[in-house]
């Protein structure tokens, strides 16, 4: 497995520091291998390996500590037998009842620096967890963006060119797992990741029995990424396929999978009134591999498919992502990175006058002075006023 430097920058200041690290991402984003590259940082500076301790909580040979005074009461001793600072990684949290204690106490009650893992992206807005507010970061954990799959391809040997991989990554995505199957295996795998996410980390966890609907809803999302709807769009959708739900109950289904991180929202924003708008999100796939092998139509739509993806490169450089509205104009994404913002346009070719008009002329509008982008498959720079056009493939790969 590569080494995923962007992670590690963000946690190696934080090692020492009283506070709980807290990677978040969807099941099989590489959050596991990332705990064990903070260990082999942690074993090359100095700390002895007595004095790391480290436990998957979905390993059944770990299931009796599933209950939180279990896991504090051993993590208690095994603390008191090291010399010096323990080093505890706790990988998949929410299998844990009341966690939030057990961390809060460990932090208080011995000499220790905690990492977890979980996979869910509401691990630290319920209840408990005020016990752990203002001591713990978050660090969100993506799929290999494009230029972690070439990375991890040339270690492979499997680069063949730009091109290649980036069609490749249209198809199959860049769950970190996959760069080491061969592609007979990419759908099963694909398949099966996508089951485990949908039984494990919505079903289970939310008690929903109506597997149908669940699967017909997720479909739904998979398939409309990147266009406007809202619940009630999706309750007459379902009903024109005779199936009967209400707009309640398709809201507590999407905010489920919101919390399994396989699906991401973008609220709409008024660019000229500076607020946000309370109706028809934009719906992203955490990993087109994933989606692709289970959206309804066989259609391929480059559009959406390179939306989704500029999408996820800007969640991974570190953006808040709004999507934009000015007058009666769309703006694909307004990201925010601290006081800093940039526009940026998605599409696939721009192939006409008429595209090109449109794409540059909905960012001409915005008459701030903060850098506005057009992206798409086009080799040739059309670049104006201002505005930058980027290849999304040299985009992507752009360290």
């Amino acid at each position: 497995m590569i080494i995923r430097d962007k992670y590690l920058e963000q946690i190696i200041p934080l090692i020492n520091k009283n506070l709980i690290k807290v990677l978040t991402g969807v099941r099989r984003s590489g959050k596991t291998v990332l705990l064990s590259q903070i260990q082999d940082y942690l074993l090359s500076n100095g700390i002895d390996k007595s004095q790391i301790i480290n436990i998957s909580l979905e390993s059944k040979k770990n299931r009796k500590l599933l209950d939180g005074d279990a896991l504090y009461d051993f993590l208690l001793s095994m603390c008191e037998s090291i010399n010096g600072k323990s080093y505890i990684f706790l990988d998949e949290i929410q299998a844990v009842s009341k966690w939030e204690e057990v961390v809060s106490s460990l932090l208080v009650d011995v000499d220790c620096d905690i990492y977890i893992t979980g996979s869910n992206s509401k691990l630290l807005s319920g209840e408990l967890a005020t016990l752990i507010a203002g001591r713990y970061i978050q660090i969100p954990v993506y799929p290999f963006t494009l230029s972690e799959a070439k990375k991890m391809l040339v270690k492979n040997g499997k680069y063949i060119s730009d091109e290649s991989l980036f069609q490749n990554y249209l198809r199959y995505g860049g769950l970190p797992m996959r760069f080491s199957l061969e592609d007979i295996s990419l759908d099963p795998y694909l398949s099966d990741t996508y089951d485990a996410i949908v039984i494990k980390d919505i079903m289970y966890r939310n008690n929903i029995k109506d597997t149908n609907l669940l699967n017909m809803i997720l479909a739904f999302l998979m398939d409309n990424i990147a266009n406007p709807f809202s619940a009630r769009s999706i309750v007459s959708a379902l009903k024109a396929e005779g199936i009967n739900t209400t707009v309640e109950t398709v809201i507590s289904y999407i905010d489920y999978i919101k919390k399994a991180m396989i699906i991401y929202s973008a609220q709409r924003y008024d660019i000229k009134g500076k607020k946000l708008l309370t109706t028809n999100e934009k719906y992203y796939a955490v990993d087109l591999g994933l989606r692709n092998c289970v959206k309804a139509s066989g259609e391929i739509d480059y559009n959406k498919l390179y939306e989704n993806i500029v999408y996820l490169e800007l969640l991974y450089r570190g953006y808040d992502i709004k999507v934009g509205k000015t007058d009666d104009y769309e703006i694909d994404f307004v990201a925010y990175k601290g006081n800093d913002i940039i526009y940026v346009q998605v599409c696939y070719l721009l192939g006409s006058n008429e595209t090109i008009d449109r794409e540059f002329g909905n960012l001409e509008r915005i008459k701030d002075n903060y850098p506005k982008y057009v992206i798409s498959g086009d080799l040739p720079d059309f670049s104006r006023n201002g505005i930058k056009h980027f290849n999304i493939i040299k985009f992507l790969l752009q360290q």
